[in-house]
Protein backbone atom coordinates (compact mmCIF):
# COMPACT_ATOMS: atom_id res chain seq x y z
CA UNK A 1 0.00 0.00 0.00
CA UNK A 2 1.16 3.41 -1.14
CA UNK A 3 2.40 5.60 1.90
CA UNK A 4 0.22 9.08 1.23
CA UNK A 5 1.07 10.72 4.61
CA UNK A 6 3.25 14.11 4.12
CA UNK A 7 6.98 13.28 5.74
CA UNK A 8 6.88 16.60 7.03
CA UNK A 9 4.24 17.81 9.89
CA UNK A 10 1.32 19.82 9.10
CA UNK A 11 -1.53 21.67 11.21
CA UNK A 12 -4.68 22.93 9.95
CA UNK A 13 -8.20 24.32 10.67
CA UNK A 14 -6.98 25.90 14.36
CA UNK A 15 -4.87 23.10 15.00
CA UNK A 16 -8.04 20.51 14.65
CA UNK A 17 -6.59 18.65 11.85
CA UNK A 18 -2.87 17.95 12.72
CA UNK A 19 -0.62 15.56 10.22
CA UNK A 20 2.55 14.61 12.14
CA UNK A 21 2.67 17.19 15.01
CA UNK A 22 5.83 17.70 16.49
CA UNK A 23 4.41 16.37 20.07
CA UNK A 24 4.55 13.30 22.72
CA UNK A 25 1.46 11.90 25.18
CA UNK A 26 1.82 10.45 28.28
CA UNK A 27 2.28 6.74 27.54
CA UNK A 28 3.82 6.88 24.41
CA UNK A 29 6.82 4.29 23.33
CA UNK A 30 9.92 4.90 22.52
CA UNK A 31 9.21 3.66 18.75
CA UNK A 32 6.45 4.91 18.46
CA UNK A 33 5.21 8.45 16.82
CA UNK A 34 2.13 10.32 16.68
CA UNK A 35 0.73 10.47 13.45
CA UNK A 36 -2.51 12.59 13.39
CA UNK A 37 -4.09 14.73 15.92
CA UNK A 38 -7.85 15.21 15.55
CA UNK A 39 -10.29 18.49 17.55
CA UNK A 40 -14.08 19.11 16.85
CA UNK A 41 -14.06 21.12 13.40
CA UNK A 42 -13.27 25.26 15.12
CA UNK A 43 -16.51 26.04 13.40
CA UNK A 44 -18.20 24.95 16.50
CA UNK A 45 -16.59 27.53 18.91
CA UNK A 46 -18.66 30.39 17.23
CA UNK A 47 -22.00 29.96 19.06
CA UNK A 48 -20.17 29.59 22.40
CA UNK A 49 -18.49 32.75 21.17
CA UNK A 50 -21.08 34.50 19.80
CA UNK A 51 -22.78 33.82 23.47
CA UNK A 52 -19.77 35.86 25.14
CA UNK A 53 -20.25 38.43 22.71
CA UNK A 54 -23.89 38.94 23.43
CA UNK A 55 -23.29 38.99 27.39
CA UNK A 56 -21.19 41.94 26.60
CA UNK A 57 -23.17 43.47 24.64
CA UNK A 58 -26.25 42.78 27.21
CA UNK A 59 -23.45 44.40 29.91
CA UNK A 60 -23.06 48.02 27.80
CA UNK A 61 -27.21 48.23 27.59
CA UNK A 62 -27.08 47.33 31.15
CA UNK A 63 -24.64 50.39 32.01
CA UNK A 64 -26.21 52.78 29.75
CA UNK A 65 -30.25 52.34 30.95
CA UNK A 66 -30.25 50.79 34.32
CA UNK A 67 -28.07 52.55 36.63
CA UNK A 68 -30.27 55.93 36.02
CA UNK A 69 -33.74 53.43 37.18
CA UNK A 70 -32.19 51.58 39.77
CA UNK A 71 -30.61 55.07 41.33
CA UNK A 72 -27.16 52.34 41.44
CA UNK A 73 -24.05 53.91 43.23
CA UNK A 74 -20.82 53.84 41.69
CA UNK A 75 -19.65 50.91 43.48
CA UNK A 76 -22.87 48.65 43.06
CA UNK A 77 -22.06 49.44 38.94
CA UNK A 78 -18.37 48.78 39.14
CA UNK A 79 -19.25 45.44 41.29
CA UNK A 80 -22.06 43.82 38.83
CA UNK A 81 -20.00 44.72 35.91
CA UNK A 82 -16.81 42.80 37.02
CA UNK A 83 -18.58 40.52 38.01
CA UNK A 84 -20.05 39.67 34.73
CA UNK A 85 -16.78 40.52 33.11
CA UNK A 86 -15.05 37.81 35.26
CA UNK A 87 -18.06 35.43 34.08
CA UNK A 88 -17.73 35.96 30.45
CA UNK A 89 -14.30 35.23 31.22
CA UNK A 90 -14.79 32.07 32.59
CA UNK A 91 -17.35 30.81 30.49
CA UNK A 92 -14.65 31.41 27.43
CA UNK A 93 -12.02 29.99 29.19
CA UNK A 94 -13.86 26.41 30.41
CA UNK A 95 -15.29 26.18 26.94
CA UNK A 96 -12.26 26.36 25.43
CA UNK A 97 -10.22 23.95 27.93
CA UNK A 98 -13.01 21.43 26.78
CA UNK A 99 -12.26 22.19 23.29
CA UNK A 100 -8.70 22.04 23.21
CA UNK A 101 -8.04 19.12 25.40
CA UNK A 102 -10.61 17.18 24.17
CA UNK A 103 -8.28 15.29 21.40
CA UNK A 104 -8.44 12.10 19.31
CA UNK A 105 -4.26 10.89 18.73
CA UNK A 106 -3.68 8.40 16.65
CA UNK A 107 -0.11 6.26 16.75
CA UNK A 108 1.77 3.90 14.32
CA UNK A 109 0.60 1.34 17.12
CA UNK A 110 -2.62 3.16 18.22
CA UNK A 111 -5.56 4.47 19.04
CA UNK A 112 -6.70 7.04 21.79
CA UNK A 113 -9.37 8.85 22.84
CA UNK A 114 -8.99 11.71 25.47
CA UNK A 115 -11.68 13.18 27.21
CA UNK A 116 -11.89 16.20 29.47
CA UNK A 117 -15.09 16.40 31.29
CA UNK A 118 -13.96 19.06 33.38
CA UNK A 119 -10.82 20.58 34.91
CA UNK A 120 -9.99 17.93 37.14
CA UNK A 121 -11.53 14.92 35.23
CA UNK A 122 -10.06 13.07 32.49
CA UNK A 123 -10.47 9.85 30.83
CA UNK A 124 -8.12 8.52 28.46
CA UNK A 125 -9.50 5.17 26.05
CA UNK A 126 -6.89 3.43 23.57
CA UNK A 127 -7.24 0.61 20.96
CA UNK A 128 -4.41 -1.32 19.14
CA UNK A 129 -4.08 -0.70 15.35
CA UNK A 130 -4.84 -4.01 14.71
CA UNK A 131 -8.06 -4.51 16.69
CA UNK A 132 -9.74 -2.29 14.53
CA UNK A 133 -12.72 -3.94 12.63
CA UNK A 134 -14.83 -1.31 10.95
CA UNK A 135 -14.46 2.54 10.47
CA UNK A 136 -17.07 4.49 9.08
CA UNK A 137 -17.66 8.69 9.07
CA UNK A 138 -21.16 9.89 9.10
CA UNK A 139 -21.71 13.76 8.24
CA UNK A 140 -25.29 15.22 7.86
CA UNK A 141 -26.64 18.10 7.48
CA UNK A 142 -25.81 21.41 5.62
CA UNK A 143 -23.41 22.65 7.74
CA UNK A 144 -21.66 19.49 8.46
CA UNK A 145 -21.16 19.09 4.42
CA UNK A 146 -20.32 22.80 3.76
CA UNK A 147 -17.73 22.92 6.14
CA UNK A 148 -16.36 19.37 6.28
CA UNK A 149 -16.59 17.55 9.35
CA UNK A 150 -18.39 14.49 10.69
CA UNK A 151 -18.28 11.96 13.02
CA UNK A 152 -15.74 9.11 13.05
CA UNK A 153 -17.27 5.26 14.63
CA UNK A 154 -13.88 2.84 15.02
CA UNK A 155 -15.68 -0.60 15.89
CA UNK A 156 -12.63 -2.78 17.64
CA UNK A 157 -12.30 -6.74 18.45
CA UNK A 158 -13.43 -8.31 21.53
CA UNK A 159 -14.54 -6.38 24.54
CA UNK A 160 -12.67 -2.99 23.80
CA UNK A 161 -14.82 -0.12 23.93
CA UNK A 162 -15.96 1.21 20.42
CA UNK A 163 -14.47 4.66 19.78
CA UNK A 164 -15.81 8.05 18.51
CA UNK A 165 -14.66 10.75 17.30
CA UNK A 166 -17.36 13.50 17.01
CA UNK A 167 -17.20 16.92 14.60
CA UNK A 168 -14.11 15.73 13.27
CA UNK A 169 -12.64 17.56 10.57
CA UNK A 170 -12.54 16.49 7.20
CA UNK A 171 -13.56 12.78 8.14
CA UNK A 172 -13.11 11.23 4.87
CA UNK A 173 -9.15 12.00 5.04
CA UNK A 174 -8.60 10.44 9.09
CA UNK A 175 -11.15 7.22 7.67
CA UNK A 176 -8.15 6.91 4.98
CA UNK A 177 -5.84 7.18 7.49
CA UNK A 178 -6.41 5.29 10.02
CA UNK A 179 -7.60 2.71 7.72
CA UNK A 180 -3.93 2.51 6.03
CA UNK A 181 -2.11 3.01 9.57
CA UNK A 182 -4.26 -0.47 10.31
CA UNK A 183 -3.61 -2.15 7.66
CA UNK A 184 0.22 -1.59 7.82
CA UNK A 185 0.31 -2.40 11.69
CA UNK A 186 -2.06 -5.32 10.70
CA UNK A 187 0.78 -6.18 8.01
CA UNK A 188 3.83 -6.30 10.31
CA UNK A 189 2.01 -7.64 13.38
CA UNK A 190 1.73 -10.56 11.19
CA UNK A 191 5.01 -10.86 9.93
CA UNK A 192 7.02 -10.94 13.61
CA UNK A 193 4.12 -13.95 14.25
CA UNK A 194 5.73 -15.77 11.19
CA UNK A 195 9.20 -14.64 12.55
CA UNK A 196 8.56 -16.25 16.03
CA UNK A 197 6.65 -19.59 14.71
CA UNK A 198 9.65 -20.18 12.45
CA UNK A 199 11.78 -19.87 15.47
CA UNK A 200 10.10 -22.12 17.42
CA UNK A 201 9.48 -24.66 14.71
CA UNK A 202 13.85 -24.92 14.47
CA UNK A 203 14.08 -27.76 16.99
CA UNK A 204 11.55 -30.13 15.56
CA UNK A 205 13.28 -29.54 12.41
CA UNK A 206 16.54 -30.66 13.57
Amino acid sequence: MQNTLPPQGRHTLFHSFCIRPQCRFESQLQDESVVLVIRAHPILLVPWLVNGLLLLVGLVLFNIYVPSLWHLTTMQLLFLNLSVVVFILSYYWFHFLSYFFNVGVVSNRRILDIDFSSVLFKQVSETRLERIEDITASSGGYVASLFNFGNIYIQTAGETVNFEFLDAPRPGDVVRIINELAARRAREVAAKGTVQHSTLSEPWNN
